[in-house]
């Protein structure tokens, strides 16, 4: 059995009600701190955040400018590729023409 004297030996090394009551105080205070710490980060990074959804959506607008400017592009090239390749079939006409009218004229045509 357990007498006064081992009794006080426990109460001076285990923690009395009141030592819980102080700890579950410090306990609660130090939480309360790291949860407004945890909330004043939170609305920082929610700004931050919304600061590169901002960003992200002026790049988007970009990209989709430059993807338009880059169709008009490929149209005016393909034009051009049309236009040359009609040119160079017209062009061949004319020099088989020329030809045709310097045989039968009896024209020497010489590259000088």
């Amino acid at each position: 059995m357990l007498d006064d004297k081992d009794i006080q030996k426990l109460s001076s090394i285990l923690a009395t009600k009141a030592d819980m009551q102080e700890i579950r105080k410090e306990f609660k205070a130090d939480i309360q701190e790291v949860r407004q710490d945890l909330e004043s980060n939170f609305l920082v990074l929610r700004s931050d955040i919304e600061d590169v959804k901002k960003d992200v959506e002026g790049l988007r607008e970009s990209i989709q400018g430059m993807m338009v400017a880059v169709d008009n592009l490929a149209k005016v090239i393909s034009d051009l590729r049309l236009e040359y390749a009609a040119i160079s079939t017209q062009l061949t006409r004319h020099e088989r023409w020329i030809k045709q009218i310097a045989e039968k004229v009896g024209l020497n045509l010489a590259m000088e």
